[in-house]
Formats: C-alpha cells, sequence, structure tokens
C-alpha cells in the first residue's frame, strides 16, 4: 500500500515538473497530474530505456522526459479542438 502512496506522489511530482518546464497548464489539476506522471514514466521507460535516479520504480529522466512529451501532444491537441469549434 506505501508502495502504491509513493506512486501515485512522485507520478503527480513528476507530471507537475513537466508542465512548468513546458509552462503548459495540465487538464485535470491534480489528477491529471499524476496520470501524465505515470504514463510519460511509462512512455519514457518503453522508448529511452531504464537510466539515471531511480525514485519509487519511477526512472526519473526518462519518466520526465515521457511526461513532457505526453503533457505536449496533449496541449496540442486540446489546442487543435479549441481551434476546431
Amino acid at each position: 500500500m506505501i508502495s502504491f502512496i509513493w506512486y501515485l506522489i512522485i507520478g503527480g511530482i513528476l507530471g507537475w515538473l513537466a508542465g512548468v518546464i513546458l509552462g503548459k497548464d495540465i487538464p485535470g489539476g491534480i489528477i491529471g497530474n499524476i496520470i501524465a506522471g505515470i504514463v510519460g514514466s511509462w512512455i519514457g521507460s518503453m522508448v529511452l530505456g531504464n537510466w539515471g535516479w531511480r525514485v519509487s520504480d519511477f526512472y526519473v529522466f526518462p519518466a520526465l522526459i515521457g511526461a513532457i512529451v505526453l503533457i505536449f501532444i496533449v496541449s496540442l491537441i486540446l489546442k487543435g479542438m479549441r481551434k476546431a469549434t
């Protein structure tokens, strides 16, 4: 149970940090940060592998890069949807 809580906390921090780096708001607030961090870490690990610092099942650099890419793509999609309406 504690590892799951750490998973959510670290995922939220990575998602928030990726949003700060990009200067973009993540839809969904805290829940959006957690989702972006967790999904971004999965994407980053699949593409970049496991390297760098490890914090609670997250390899920080691939996870952060994956979260940045995910937030960038989501922001482009949302921007396109706003222009279409």
